[in-house]
């Protein structure tokens, strides 16, 4: 469905999956983020255009969250950069976008989500766990369980961060756990089941914690990447790593063993950076991989 409650995929006959719109990225995210998929690189894969990039070989790249329910729970995956962080990104920095509308038009108003599942704790994936009332930052969910991967939330505590970083961990992270709604999990190699229709399944590299978000619909499956995958151009050339991976080769094997288990299946490969229509199906080509979009509403 694709309606004004936004763009939307069915999983199976019981879950609609709902992108929920933050902003789009702006055309140098590409050559910043993904260094190695240069035009020359990106015009050589003629399927990415006309949604993926453009004839020049400009990337083009989102910042969205996917709500769904299922088992009678409202569930988020991401939230986002959030409005008015003060970020060292510029595209991130200071926003003023109607994402809380969106996700309340899509029937997801913040006090009625039950859970937040937290793929990594990068800026652009947690903004919107908190918003500013009263001069602070409070948990812009208040009755949801935020998940995120205890190996994720240990790195950072261990990490020696820069003042952006800290910065982001303070407004974004810190409030959800000093409120007592962060649960940190261990996330085995089978993955963790959430809920009977939700698992955290590994997949490390871009940071030690990953994880990417299986969701189990009666008669399919959808995959929402976070930032294992963060453009369609790394589905054909699962070589082309993020410049903010922090182990890049394990983020390429991981990028290539879930490529491998969702190539040829029905499951639903939904993207957290993707450009519209940001869904698809992995299938084979050769020795690599591309993406058939799946449009909204089916």
């Amino acid at each position: 469905m694709s309606t004004t409650t936004g763009p939307a995929w069915t999983v199976g006959d019981d879950i609609t999956v709902h992108r929920i719109d933050e902003t789009p990225l702006p055309p140098a995210t590409g050559p910043w983020l993904l260094p190695a998929a240069t035009p020359e690189v990106v015009a050589g894969e003629d399927w990415l255009r006309p949604h993926f990039a453009d004839g020049a070989g400009v990337l083009h790249l989102d910042s969205h969250s996917f709500a769904f329910t299922a088992g009678g729970l409202r569930v988020l995956v991401d939230t986002g950069i959030g409005n008015g962080k003060q970020r060292a990104n510029p595209a991130w920095h200071d926003l003023d976008t109607g994402y809380l509308e969106r996700l309340t038009a899509a029937g997801y108003p913040p006090e009625a989500v039950d859970l937040v599942l937290l793929t990594h704790l990068h800026a652009d994936h947690v903004g919107w766990n908190t918003r500013k009332q009263n001069g602070r930052w409070i948990p812009t969910f208040p009755h949801a369980r935020y998940v995120a991967s205890r190996t994720e939330r240990e790195f950072w505590a261990g990490h020696a961060m820069d003042e952006a970083r800290r910065r982001m961990f303070l407004d974004s992270v810190v409030p959800v756990e000093e409120a007592g709604l962060l649960d940190l999990v261990d996330v085995p190699a089978g993955g963790v089941g959430i809920t009977p229709q939700v698992r955290l399944l590994p997949t490390p590299g871009h940071t030690p914690g990953h994880t990417a978000v299986e969701v189990a619909g009666r008669g399919g499956t959808a995959v929402i990447t976070g930032d294992c995958i963060h453009h369609p151009v790394q589905v054909a050339r699962p070589g082309i790593g993020s410049c903010a991976d922090i182990d890049p080769e394990l983020a390429e094997a991981t990028r290539r063993e879930l490529l491998a288990s969702l190539a040829g299946t029905d499951t639903l490969l939904l993207g957290t950076h993707f450009a519209p229509p940001t869904a698809g199906r992995v299938v084979r080509r050769g020795d690599s991989y591309r993406l058939t979009p799946v449009p909204a509403g089916r």
